[in-house]
Order: structure tokens, then C-alpha cells, then sequence
């Protein structure tokens, strides 16, 4: 049985999929196979961020939290469906506060992986192109850019993520803030670049200088990664 991409986000998104009712439970079991979520491979060893994420949290933060929130979206989504094929509406609606953190934990490290890269690789350099001037016309400059978006990121309280993202309505970059593991579209954004300050991300390295860390991750953003979000999502 082939799932599309298409409806595999109905799913996600806890819609009810007419004709997925009538489903068999070994047709179900398939079913929930072909929707597994899985971690995307990683486009550089994890030492290849040093010395500004130690390859010690590159493994812990990929191979287990990350392993751990695609984990729990699985199960979360499994128990949904099968909720949803008994129509128990108490429990879909118990299991979709699973399917949000633990999804949102995917999505948003999906993006995060992405967003960096070694500097051999252009990591650190400079945006250019369209993303380029946007930035110094919604900031004024980059540097101005990288700093409220520091301050911001640092003031997070508790765990979460500092966000650029783009704002399809008013046609311009935004700024914003996302506690836990909420993914940004909860704010209407289109995510560019994530910064994740959950502690796990940082504390083996940094302790608790949270803006010693934010301060060093500039130098390993893949700009051209993220004027590629921006062109995608300007168009």
C-alpha cells in the first residue's frame, strides 16, 4: 500500500481520512509502516561542527533526542490511528498533545541540522543575494540582525527555540520565539533558520553560558541553505 505525500500530512496533521476507516488491522499495521517516521541523515560527520558543537553532543543530541522524539511521534500516531478507526474522540484528542511535541521536535530538528554546517563548507559565511538585502531592510544590517535575534534566542525561559522566519501575509522576515518544542508554523511563520536552546543542545559544552553558545553558532550557519528556505517560501 503506498501512502502519498499528500495524505501522509493529512495524517500527521490528525485529520480523518475517509476511506483509511474501513482499514483491516493488518492493512492498518501496513499502514502505520509506510507513515513511520524516520531521522534524516546528517550532511556532515558529527565532529565536523567542532570546535562549536563538540561531536559528543552532536551524537547525543542527534543519535538520542532526536532518535527519541521520532520514536514517540511513531507510537503517538499509531495509538491515533487506531483511536480514530474505533472513532474514540476522547482518545484522539488525548494523543494529539504527543503527536505536537514529539513532532514538532522532528520537524524542528530537521530544519536545525540543515541550518548549520562546517566551515569548509560555507559555514559562517556571510548571506548574500535576495536574503541579504531583506535582512539589512527589515534590521537595518546583519549585525544589527545577528544581535536582536541573539538577545532574543538567549532570553528564552526554560527550553525552546529562537526562530527566523518568514511571514507569507505581510510579505517580510519576523523574528519569534517558540517554548518547547512547538513547531513554528504554530505562529503562521515560515521557518529559516532555528536556533535550538534546549540544554541538551549546549550544556555538556557550554554549562549554563547559554549566550557563549548563541554567540559561536554564527559560525557555522549555512546561509545559502537558508536563502534557499526564503526563496521557497517567498515564491
Amino acid at each position: 500500500m503506498t501512502i502519498s505525500v499528500h495524505e501522509k500530512e493529512f495524517f500527521f496533521h490528525g485529520y480523518v481520512v475517509q476511506k483509511f476507516k474501513t482499514l483491516s488491522m493488518i492493512n492498518l499495521k501496513r499502514f502505520m509502516e509506510d507513515m513511520m517516521f524516520k531521522l534524516p541523515e546528517l550532511p556532515y560527520d558529527f565532529g565536523d561542527l567542532e570546535p562549536v558543537i563538540s561531536a559528543e553532543i552532536m551524537n547525543l543530541h542527534y543519535s538520542k533526542h532526536h532518535q527519541t522524539y521520532v520514536t514517540n511521534l511513531n507510537a503517538a500516531l499509531e495509538k491515533y490511528a487506531q483511536a480514530e478507526k474505533d472513532q474514540d474522540l476522547s482518545a484522539m484528542i488525548a494523543h494529539q498533545q504527543a503527536i505536537r511535541f514529539n513532532g514538532g521536535g522532528h520537524v524542528n530538528h530537521s530544519i536545525f541540522w540543515t541550518n548549520l554546517a562546517p566551515t569548509s563548507k560555507g559555514g559562517g559565511s556571510a548571506p548574500t543575494g535576495e536574503l541579504s538585502k531583506e535582512i539589512q531592510h527589515c534590521f537595518g544590517s546583519f549585525d544589527t540582525f545577528v544581535e536582536k535575534f541573539s538577545a532574543l534566542v538567549v532570553g528564552v525561559q526554560g527550553s525552546g527555540w529562537g526562530w527566523l522566519g518568514y511571514n507569507k501575509g505581510e510579505k517580510k522576515l519576523q523574528l519569534a520565539t517558540c517554548a518547547n518544542q512547538d513547531p513554528l508554523s504554530t505562529q503562521g511563520l515560515v521557518p529559516l533558520l532555528g536556533i535550538d536552546v534546549w540544554e541538551h543542545a549546549y550544556y555538556l559544552q557550554y554549562k549554563n553560558v547559554r549566550a557563549e553558545y548563541v554567540k559561536n553558532i554564527w559560525k557555522i550557519v549555512a546561509w545559502k541553505n537558508i536563502e534557499e528556505r526564503y526563496m521557497k517560501a517567498k515564491s
